[in-house]
């Protein structure tokens, strides 16, 4: 019997997701921070200052885990949200000092991490067939 694209494709893909981000998790654990949090603080310290629904688009996450997201960075002092003087309904979110020293000593742990143990054995010509690919189906997707 022969797999269907669905199986070949939409399921190998979401294990390997799954399999990167436990992977990432297990390495990282010392650093008291998940690969889900680690990317929201990481967008965050990119665009220091915006508000949770440009953080939300930006982190590729939905809305509601964000702002789970956001309560845990903000305990662990990582980050700090300010009331929006425009938009009162709304907070800025600021990396604080702690977040950025988080960042800067996370950020060539994790950068080791796909380079040593991740992408080993793939070529930068076969990593940019990968990312073409995804790139083509997501604008499939967007076009539907």
């Amino acid at each position: 019997m022969q797999d269907t694209r669905d199986e070949s494709i939409g399921l190998f893909t979401s294990n390997t997701v799954k399999n990167i981000i436990r992977f990432l998790s297990v390495n990282i654990k010392n650093f008291d921070i998940t690969p889900e949090q680690w990317t929201v603080l990481k967008r965050l310290s990119e665009n220091d200052g915006i508000n949770q629904k440009e953080l939300a688009i930006k982190a590729e996450k939905d809305q509601p885990t964000v702002t789970r997201i956001l309560d845990i960075l903000e305990r662990k002092e990582l980050i700090i949200k300010e009331k929006n003087k425009e938009d009162r309904r709304s907070f800025l979110l600021f990396i604080t000092d702690k977040g950025n020293a988080v960042k800067e000593e996370l950020s060539p742990v994790i950068e080791k991490i796909w380079e040593e143990k991740i992408l080993t054995g793939i070529s930068e010509e076969e990593l940019n067939v990968y990312r073409n690919v995804l790139v083509k189906m997501n604008e499939n997707i967007e076009e539907s």
